[in-house]
């Protein structure tokens, strides 16, 4: 799977892109909102893990342009990050996240999220191909 991240902070962009590699993922880091859509709307990607508090463009901001996109809008998102109250998690799954993790993470909890979704995406391509 070819997954964008979008995290401004370098430890936690380094330390997803290594648990993703190692995991057998293309990690695709970049280090804010407007360069992970950039990028996305480039190369496109098969899932995106996106931060909420970033210079430029935002985790919501980048969330909403992908779910108002015609071709990425089914994208999953995995919103990864330090907010952990109850009404950031609500804004984030309101605004059309797939799943939301808080920082610090487990690592296996986080390549068992990033499962669930893949398995979601290889439901719905039997689906049309069945």
């Amino acid at each position: 799977m070819r997954i964008l991240i979008a995290e401004d902070d370098d430890n936690f962009r380094t330390l997803i892109t290594e648990v993703l590699g190692q995991a057998g993922h293309t990690p695709m880091p970049e280090m804010n909102g407007r360069l992970a859509w950039e990028r996305l709307l480039c190369e496109g990607a098969d899932m995106v893990v996106t931060d909420i508090n970033m210079p430029e463009m935002d985790g919501f901001q980048l969330l909403a342009k992908i779910r108002a996109s015609d071709i990425h809008q089914a994208i999953p998102v995995l919103m990864l990050t330090i907010r952990a109250f109850a009404e950031d998690q609500v804004a984030g799954y309101e605004t059309g996240a797939d799943d939301y993790l808080t920082k610090p993470f487990d690592s296996g909890v986080l390549i068992a999220r990033i499962h669930a979704l893949e398995r979601r995406i290889l439901k719905r391509t039997d689906s049309k191909t069945g």
